[in-house]
């Protein structure tokens, strides 16, 4: 797997709890008139850092191109500075400040931030706590926000029935991670390679520790880390620098700076003397082989050698370990993570391998590879390649507003928010000599964890160096320039009807062109083709589906690799997905690649070469992955949902396979047959694409008809309707057995279309009911008050072709707890078709919807898949617009009319899958 990412973001992806998705954007900032108590202290590519007389530290980064507005505010406490017995305490807090303070209880809280559409999570890792909200940008929503976020930095309850309540919520989201092999593989490896710093126990905390803290410890812990000198405010997006720091000034201004002194950390983990290993032994279906390594400090001048060196041997096609290990058919999939953290942490390099191939020969491979490096020094070709992708996502976290963030509060955690540029900087200027160093001094075996114990004669011993003093490496670091702004454009249906420009190629195939000035010039892309009928494509359900995901793995004149290679020169992303005779292609690159990058594309989509190694390794990930769902109980329960009432023969495109049947058919496959089928359905004449972004309209059009308008199907078209089917109620229950975490999936089948009248309402009900995030009916009653499940809601689909949709509920749990969570999904669904919603249900939740699809239509990529979708439908922006009209006009008479027409508590059909056998005979805590 190819991960996209710098170390880091890297360094949360994994270790951090409630992952976020935050928003952010950047400008060169103008000057402002301070308030008193608020002084400017530096400026770096278009962030300026301020400093208030209690010891806040504030970033603003405005950018009046994005609609939407993010408040981040970091924390600098985690798991690293939790005592003896208080594991998972900096975690619990994270949960605890959402309960509200005496202004505003909690309630007040996520009712506030569902009503106001707002993106919005806590995210707890080794070094630092998270809190973010994206919301669409007006000076109501960030005063709110502002006024929030200073209350409950010191006036939070944290107070025993509402730890008592969330407690149960805590311990789901922990049986969460227990279902994933690799996490807790994980886990266990960094427990065996630290014996005394806290980087050996994960955020989640201890079991416990957590069951059992001390109410009064929490409240110590919280008085003693939510303070502003131990805090960075970060304001990004649309908003006015100057009004903005007078609220700051206003709300965290007032708050004193504390008189108690946060001594730093002083434990020092000892070189490791010896190979160690851990065995982790569970139920499940595939293998797993680990290796972990001692680094240094993110801030040292060794970790950004070990960044690239990562890269070199974890990326995928082109490390070491794919082509040593998945290439040759020894696993399924290899890669690398690196953990940047603010004291000497770790690296991974980890294999999945499925039941067939052998762990033993896998392990000696990784191990020869990653420890082989001095045997087998880097090439100058590996060092370019592996440094152009690193920096590539540097520049795409500057330009991505959902990225950017979560790198910032890592590089705060790490030691200063400046030091997210000079990791960047050092990345470029890292050499061969430094690479080959870092490999030889710490990728070593007495440096090593592993799946086993290995004895020595002689213990050796790697000094990991010191944490470095951050202050030298940021003094005076002035950056470069700061990125140009993009256009402030208004995501409104209206203007995004006026401008855009739909047309069509003389074979058919359709376009819709957004043109707009954006931020690192980027331009966003969404490409379908549609081909086959229910004829033709019958038997070939997994045929088509892995001849589009061999598309990037090789054609007439490009390898997998040099197809790489050539994207990150392009600095250009792509997915490819087919589904029947439907293929997907999501792109985003940069205004002057734009040529040759759909140059590329065509180049990919006309001229596959689909090679036989790369066949080979497809089929193998493909089983793998299909093996590892067989005892999964949300993919058990997902594909016993879908299977339920399915009225298409195998073999029908509509027909869903069950674990079995899909392994068959995967292993039935042979490679003339992709050929063959590329060759009889593929072309572009019933195919529609949509760009948004940086280009040149009157350029592209010429180039598009030239590279795609004679592209023709010679297969006929004709969609595969999808009717609606009933489906009689029922309940199926499957046992997963050593599953800590258990999975309701419940739906009632609707023949319910897009554009019906009672759409809108019903959508608002719905939104009620469970679609609100951590603010609905569902929420409420399982998380809120009974504290049952760390996640349940419920989505309403609605065919745009077909009357055919449904309502759906999920909730995830622990499985002695599976009648309780039943009950509840069954009360409230039974309370709100017999009481109804209210007016002020409906107003919130109208406003909810209405600011998230304001947010969703200003993200390019999302913006160009819904134009694509409108070329297929035949539709504009008028039929968003109108249906905003609807949602905003409802009432609450006419959802709960919406709600008892099409829903009824007794017709659904619920799957749960769990390990209860184990709950009943108490096995379970």
């Amino acid at each position: 797997m190819r991960l996209k990412s710098t170390a880091l973001a890297l360094s949360l992806a994994l270790a951090s709890l409630c992952a976020p998705l935050p928003a952010w954007s950047e400008q060169t900032p103008v000057a402002v008139t301070l308030p008193a108590g608020i002084s400017r202290y530096t400026e770096v590519e278009g962030i300026t850092e301020y400093r208030l007389a209690n010891g806040l530290r504030v970033l603003l980064a405005p950018d009046a191109a994005k609609p939407t507005t993010t408040v981040n505010v970091t924390y600098l406490v985690g798991s690293r500075l939790e005592n003896y017995g208080e594991t998972g305490m900096a975690h619990l807090l994270e949960h605890l400040v959402f309960k509200g303070t005496p202004g505003l209880p909690g309630t007040s809280i996520v009712q506030e931030l569902g009503k106001r559409g707002m993106r919005y999570n806590g995210t707890t890792s080794f070094d630092r706590t998270n809190y973010f909200e994206t919301f669409a940008a007006s000076d109501d929503n960030l005063d709110w926000v502002l006024k929030m976020e200073a209350d409950r930095m010191v006036n939070s309850f944290i107070a025993r029935k509402d730890l008592d309540s969330e407690m149960t919520v805590v311990r789901n989201e922990m049986e969460m991670g227990e279902n994933d092999p690799a996490g807790v593989l994980m886990q266990r490896m960094v427990a065996t390679a630290f014996l005394w710093h806290n980087y050996g126990k994960f955020p989640i905390g201890a079991r416990s520790d957590v069951e059992n803290v001390r109410i009064e410890n929490l409240q110590a812990f919280y008085r003693k880390y939510y303070q502003p000198d131990n805090a960075v405010l970060v304001v990004a997006g649309r908003f006015d620098p100057a009004a903005t720091l007078r609220r700051i000034a206003g709300y965290f201004g007032a708050i004193a700076k504390p008189s108690r002194v946060l001594e730093p950390s002083y434990t020092v983990e000892p070189a490791q003397d010896g190979a160690r290993s851990v065995t982790l032994k569970r139920v499940g279906d595939m293998q797993l082989v680990g290796a972990m390594y001692h680094v240094p400090a993110a801030s040292h001048a060794d970790y950004p050698p070990f960044w690239v060196l990562a890269e070199i041997l974890g990326d995928t096609p082109n490390g070491r370990l794919h082509k040593a290990l998945v290439e040759k058919g020894k696993a399924a999939a290899a890669w690398s993570n690196g953990f940047a953290l603010k004291e000497p942490g770790y690296g991974l390099f980890f294999a999945k391998l499925n039941k067939q191939q052998s762990r033993d020969e896998a392990k000696q491979q990784l191990l020869d590879v990653v420890e082989g490096v001095g045997r087998r020094p880097i090439t100058e070709d590996e060092l370019k390649r592996a440094k152009t992708s690193l920096l590539n996502d540097f520049e795409d976290l500057q330009n991505d507003p959902s990225a950017l963030g979560v790198a910032l509060s890592s590089a705060i955690a790490v030691g200063d928010w400046r030091l997210f540029f000079v990791g960047r900087d050092r990345i470029a200027a890292v050499t061969l000599a430094d690479v080959q160093r870092v490999a030889e001094t710490y990728l070593r075996e007495p440096n090593r964890t592993l799946g086993e114990f290995i004895p020595t004669d002689k213990a050796e011993r790697v000094a990991i160096p010191p944490t470095p003093e951050v202050a030298p490496l940021v003094e005076g670091y002035q950056g470069r320039a700061a990125l140009a702004e993009g256009e402030a454009f208004d995501p409104t249906p209206a203007n995004i009807e006026q401008r855009t420009t739909r047309t069509a190629l003389a074979n058919g195939m359709k376009l819709a062109l957004l043109p707009k000035t954006t931020r690192g010039n980027t331009v966003n892309g969404s490409l379908v083709l549609r081909f086959g009928d229910e004829s033709s494509l019958k038997g070939r359900k997994s045929v088509a589906a892995m001849t589009a995901g061999m598309l990037r793995r090789g054609t007439s004149k490009l390898s997998r690799q040099q197809i790489a290679d050539r994207l990150d020169e392009l600095k250009a992303s792509m997915s490819i997905g087919g589904d029947g005779g439907v293929v997907s292609i999501n792109f985003e690159t940069r205004r002057n690649a734009l040529p040759a990058f759909l140059d590329l594309l065509r180049e990919i989509l006309r001229e596959p070469a689909f090679p036989q190694g790369e066949f080979e390794q497809f089929r193998t990930s493909w089983l793998t992955n299909v093996e590892g769902q067989r005892r999964e109980p949300g993919a058990v329960a997902q594909n016993a949902l879908a299977r339920y009432a399915n009225p298409y023969p195998q073999g029908d495109v509509r027909y869903v396979e069950s674990v079995d049947e899909s392994l068959a058919s995967i292993n039935a496959i042979k490679l003339d047959e992709l050929k063959a089928f590329h060759r009889q359905f593929y072309g572009a004449n019933n195919g529609e694409l949509a760009l948004v972004g940086d280009f040149d309209a009157a350029a592209v059009q010429p180039q598009l008809a030239r590279l795609f308008g004679g592209w023709n199907s010679p297969a006929s078209y004709a969609r595969v309707p999808g009717p609606f089917v009933p489906a009689e109620p029922t309940a199926m229950r499957f046992e997963t057995p050593d599953k800590a975490n258990a999975v309701l999936l419940a739906t009632q089948r609707l023949p319910l279309r897009d554009d019906d009248a009672d759409y809108p309402a019903l959508l608002i009900g719905e939104h009620v009911f469970g679609g609100g995030s951590l603010k609905s009916r569902l929420m409420d009653r399982l998380r809120q008050k009974e504290g049952l499940s760390y996640g349940a809601g419920s989505w309403l689909v609605a065919g745009s072709q077909d009357a055919n949709g449904g309502l759906g509920i999920q909730a995830i749990f622990a499985p002695q707890n599976l009648a309780r969570v039943q009950q509840g999904v069954q009360e409230e669904l039974t309370r709100l078709l017999k009481d109804g919603v209210t007016e002020q249900e409906v107003e919130e939740a109208k406003s909810g919807l209405l600011q998230a699809s304001r947010v969703a239509r200003a993200q390019d990529g999302t913006l160009a898949g819904g134009l694509a979708n409108q070329l297929y439908l035949k539709r504009t922006m008028a039929f968003s617009a109108e249906r905003e009209e609807k949602i905003k006009a409802a009432t609450a008479n006419e959802v709960n009319a919406a709600l008892r027409k099409y829903l009824d508590a007794g017709k659904l059909v619920q799957v749960v899958a769990g390990d209860f056998a184990a709950a009943g005979k108490g096995d379970r805590k």
